[in-house]
């Protein structure tokens, strides 16, 4: 299906969130390592999502301040917010849970972070960006970060399947 041109890399941005129930929006721009022309795709391995608060040594919790979630996803559209499991530009997504006695809890919100096991495996994109959006129900006195690490790597496809992608994606646009 897809012929790798490079080894896999990570691509990083970090949503700075301050206002709670909020949506927070950030992209990455893929214009770098998609080609129409050449039918190269970017073929995402894993994503992972980094909390932190208003600075790298800040808690978490302190910046949350009480009883609440952060929700993250990455898509392939720009869907202008939070988007449901079954919607097709969705790439990953994840869930923050923090209650006031203590109990931190980081899932991959029932969507898969790891596409797979090998280096064949994974989602391939064709557009020119990935949206990401977060949003937290409570926020302290400072800001919250949200970081989405996505591992990926280059590909050429076969005319077919890179049209059967783009069409996909057309398909989800709508």
């Amino acid at each position: 299906m897809a012929t790798k041109k490079t080894a896999i890399f990570t691509l990083t941005e970090r949503v700075t969130i301050s206002a709670a129930t909020t949506d927070t929006f950030a992209t990455i721009d893929l214009g770098s390592y998609v080609d129409v022309g050449d039918r190269q795709a970017l073929q995402v391995h894993s994503v992972d999502f980094i909390y932190q608060g208003n600075n790298p040594s800040s808690s978490t919790t302190g910046a949350m301040g009480s009883t609440g979630f952060v929700r993250v996803q990455v898509t392939d559209l720009n869907r202008g917010g939070l988007v449901f499991a079954n919607d097709r530009a969705l790439v990953a997504s994840g869930n923050l849970e923090y209650d006031t006695d203590g109990f931190l809890t980081n899932t991959t919100d029932l969507y898969p972070d790891n596409f797979g096991k090998g280096s064949d495996d994974g989602r391939f994109v064709v557009n020119d960006q990935l949206y990401i959006t977060a949003r937290t129900s409570v926020l302290g006195a400072t800001t919250l970060n949200v970081t989405v690490r996505v591992n990926a790597s280059i590909v050429t496809l076969s005319s077919k399947d890179f049209m059967a992608i783009a069409i996909q994606s057309t398909a989800a646009d709508n």
